[in-house]
This record gives C-alpha cells, sequence and structure tokens, in this order.
C-alpha cells in the first residue's frame, strides 16, 4: 500500500545498523547516505533486505570498517569500487558516490568520483533517486532532489534527468520502468514513455541475461499483462520478444474472426498468477499458445483453426528459452510438457471423462498434474458466463475421476510391472523389436484399464503376447 503521508510512517532508520554505519563514517570523516529502493520500498510499506549505502568517500573503507567491528565477511569488488556485506538478515552494499558517463555501443559506463547530487542524478528513477542520509547531525533526513516522493505518491515512473540521455546511456533502464509499473502498480509518466519508444533499439546492445532477469521480474508481478501490455506498447516487446508479438491481432474472413491470442494469453498468465507465484508455471502460461500464428488455419465452414498449435508450441520451447537465455533444464522440461499437454484437461471436459483418457492424463502429466490442471482452468477466459461454469464444472469432475483412479490404479509415474529386462531374460532376448512392442501393449493395457497394475496380470499378458510371436522361454 502506498503511504501519502511519509510523517505518518514509522523511524525509517530504526535499525541499530544504520547507527553504526553514522558513527563509522564519522571517524572516517566521510558522509553516507541510504540510497534507493530501500528508502522507496519504506514508504511504500514493501519488505526489503537490500540496503544501498553511497559513501561520499571509499565505500570500501565504511565496509571494511564495519565488517571489523560484526566479526563478519566482507566481499570487496574493486573493479566497480563496490562492497557488500551481510548484517541481521538485511544485504548491505555500500559504493562510493560517483559520476557516470557512456560510450554509444555499452552499457558500462566511465566512472569517476562525484557528489551525492552526481550520484542521485545518474539514478534510473526519481523514486529510486531518494536518499537518508546518515550524518549524525542531520540522521534520518530525506534528500530528494528530483520529487521522488511527489512521483511515490502520484504513482508515476519518471526519469530524474533527461529520459533519452538516461534511456540511451543504460537501455536496460526501459525494462526497468517497465518492470516497476507492473510490480508497483504505477503509470509511466508519458514524456519518459516517449522516450522509450524513441530508445527501443537500443536494447540490442543489452546482453540476453540481463534482459530475462528483468522479464522474470515482470512475470512474477502481481498482474503481469501489465507489464507485457507495456512492453508491446513501448515497441520492446517486438525486439526482444517477437514469438509473443506475433500472438497479436484479429484476423477476419466474412462473418468468422478468431479472438486476439494476445490479449488471450495475457489474461491466462494474471488467472495462473492469481492462483500461484511459481515462476515456471506462469511462464507456460505465457507460451501455452505461442504456436497459434504458425497454426492458424482458415475453413470457409469451420472458421480459424489452430490444430496442433500444442505439439509445435512445445517444440518451440527449448528454442525460446535458449533464445532469453532462460536455463535450458528441469524448468525448461516442465514448460514444455505442460504447453504440449494443455488441451488435454479441456478436451476430456468436452467429451464423456473416460477411465482410460485419465489414466493416460496421469501418466503423462505425472507429478505436474496439479500444475497442469490449475493452467487449464486459467486458460478458460470466455466472457459467457455458463460456458465457463460448465468447463469448470467438467474440471471438477476430471479431478475427481483423478483422485479415485490414483487411490485405486497408482498410475501416476508409473512404469509397467513387467519391465523390457524381464521380458528379455524370459525369453532369452537382446534389444529388438518385438521387446518393445510387448513392453508397450502391457503399459496400454494398464493404461485403458483392461489389465490391473500388478506384476502377475502383466506377465499373464506379456506370455499371450510372446506366444502370439512365436517366442519361446529361455
Amino acid at each position: 500500500m502506498l503511504i501519502l503521508n511519509p510523517d505518518s510512517v514509522s523511524e525509517p532508520l530504526s535499525d541499530p545498523l544504520f547507527r553504526r554505519i553514522s558513527r563509522i563514517a564519522e571517524r572516517l570523516g566521510v558522509d553516507a547516505y541510504v540510497v534507493g529502493g530501500y528508502v522507496r520500498d519504506h514508504y511504500l510499506r514493501r519488505p526489503s533486505t537490500d540496503i544501498d549505502v553511497v559513501v561520499v568517500g571509499s565505500g570500501i573503507d565504511v565496509a571494511r570498517a564495519l565488517a571489523a567491528e560484526l566479526h563478519t565477511q566482507v566481499t570487496v569488488y574493486k573493479t566497480f569500487g563496490t562492497a557488500m556485506l551481510r548484517a541481521g538478515g538485511a544485504e548491505v552494499e555500500f559504493v562510493g558516490a560517483r559520476r557516470e558517463s557512456y560510450s554509444q555501443d555499452s552499457r558500462k559506463p566511465q566512472v569517476e568520483a562525484g557528489t551525492l547530487a552526481d550520484d542521485q542524478r545518474r539514478r534510473d528513477f526519481t523514486i529510486n533517486a531518494m536518499a537518508w542520509s546518515l550524518d549524525g547531525a542531520r540522521f534520518g533526513e530525506l534528500v530528494d532532489p528530483f520529487g521522488g516522493m511527489d512521483d511515490l505518491e502520484d504513482r508515476i515512473i519518471r526519469t530524474p534527468c533527461d529520459p533519452d540521455v538516461t534511456f540511451s546511456d543504460d537501455p536496460l533502464r526501459m525494462m526497468r520502468a517497465v518492470r516497476f509499473a507492473a510490480q508497483l502498480g504505477f503509470d509511466i509518466d508519458p514524456d519518459t514513455f516517449d522516450a522509450i519508444v524513441r530508445n527501443r533499439e537500443r536494447i540490442r546492445i543489452v546482453s540476453r541475461e540481463r534482459i530475462a532477469a528483468e522479464l522474470n521480474k515482470i512475470v512474477l508481478a502481481p498482474l503481469p499483462s501489465m507489464g507485457f501490455e507495456l512492453l508491446e506498447l513501448t515497441g520492446l516487446l517486438e525486439l526482444i520478444f517477437p514469438e509473443l508479438h506475433r500472438l497479436k491481432g484479429v484476423e477476419r474472413r466474412g462473418s468468422h474472426a478468431h479472438k486476439d491470442n494476445f490479449v488471450h494469453t495475457l489474461k491466462v498468465l494474471d488467472n495462473v498468477a492469481a492462483r500461484s507465484g511459481d515462476l515456471w508455471l506462469r511462464w507456460a502460461a505465457l507460451l501455452h499458445d505461442i504456436a497459434k500464428p504458425l497454426t492458424k488455419a482458415y475453413d470457409p465452414k469451420a472458421g480459424w483453426t489452430f490444430h496442433g498449435h500444442e505439439v509445435l508450441g512445445s517444440k518451440m520451447v527449448p528454442s525460446v528459452f535458449r533464445q532469453l537465455k532462460l536455463p535450458m533444464n528441469e524448468h525448461m522440461k516442465f514448460v514444455q510438457k505442460l504447453v504440449f499437454l494443455h488441451l488435454r484437461p479441456i478436451i476430456l471436459s468436452e467429451e464423456l471423462v473416460t477411465d482410460s483418457a485419465v489414466r493416460r492424463l496421469l501418466f503423462e502429466a505425472g507429478d505436474d498434474v496439479e500444475a497442469l490442471m490449475m493452467l487449464c482452468e486459467a486458460d478458460i477466459t470466455s466472457g459467457i458466463d455458463a460456458k465457463v461454469k460448465r468447463y469448470l464444472a467438467n474440471f471438477e469432475l476430471v479431478r475427481r475421476k483423478m483422485k479415485d483412479l490414483e487411490e485405486r490404479d497408482r498410475v501416476r509415474n508409473f512404469q509397467p510391472p513387467v519391465t523390457g529386462e524381464v521380458i528379455m531374460r524370459t525369453y532369452g532376448l537382446g534389444p529388438c523389436r518385438a521387446i518393445g512392442e510387448i513392453k508397450e501393449a502391457i503399459k496400454n493395457a494398464i493404461l485403458d484399464g483392461e489389465i490391473p497394475n500388478e506384476y502377475d496380470a502383466a506377465f499373464a499378458l506379456m506370455e499371450r503376447l510372446a506366444a502370439e510371436r512365436g517366442l519361446e522361454k529361455a
């Protein structure tokens, strides 16, 4: 919640750590200030454990002195003139006040020592440029030269200086503007917004890893659709995530028109976000229809179709992750699985819910079945209440049947009780097509409910299938 009157907020520097830093700074003859996100989040009543301290002088010296008093380790980054340590559950970073200048082809600045005013001027947004003095006589005084408190009250993201210079110098700040707007529910100042549009091509010099980090924070925002809508409106989305941008738009032929799949995708993402904070489930929501532009076809009778978009979409997931520098590990495989399966419960809910179909869903989804069901329920974005209620009621039927079959048949993550090794040992065979065929037939028989998920029943079926193929026991 936003606090409009800073006087009504509790003492900002009540933690004894700040008095300790103040005494050290006085002893070393330097001025120190708490600056940036910790100050902003205090007035927003948001939890924050990252404390940035700017020292007009050597931040490293202050950090080392504090670490000595606290008997803790300090990590020094001499190249960047910073030092970091942990104290009382917080991560405290010290840096010397500096001014920066940039070259056209890099977001890495040339740095030289500066004043507090220089340091605040180089900050990305006014709400991140506020500082509290740690000077003994001015302890806790708010230093706010760019009206950051006013922008907090007005819920505005605005740069402290010329936005064209701010974004051209460090184009990642354009992503950060969108991210803060989405996280805080703020608006981007019109001049700042227009500067993002003008400078959007500069995003190409930013590393994919940095862009991915900001995208993940947008995905995890309370209302992530706000961030992606802003990325689209500024023209950034087409440059950093063209596959998502291509979902936008509606095509009409005669009386047939398909929905705007970009709008639909963001609704699904928000629906998932309302129920889960899991980053990768939210990514699955973002990518579940990613292949629709590539599978779109027009049928004069049926209208627009997207047949097979779940299959092609699952194949696209690794390339999207690789392009965005997202992890190519079990998280990617989880998203890929959910994209592949996201239509399965919907199909089940439209048809007669058979035991066989539910067993196969349990088998293929495994431990991710609950996440899949959450995604599928979020995927129902129709404006027709009766249709939504019907789907959700059928999903509940699917859930009940899954629970019943899981308790009875133990199908989730199951492996057929008769393995390929058992078949080869029984008939004295090496790996061959017949072994695979028998094993697959046993699995399908269990999933279709033709035999129970038990060793004796599976072994008996193996014997019958082997006899049909003329195999003799060893």
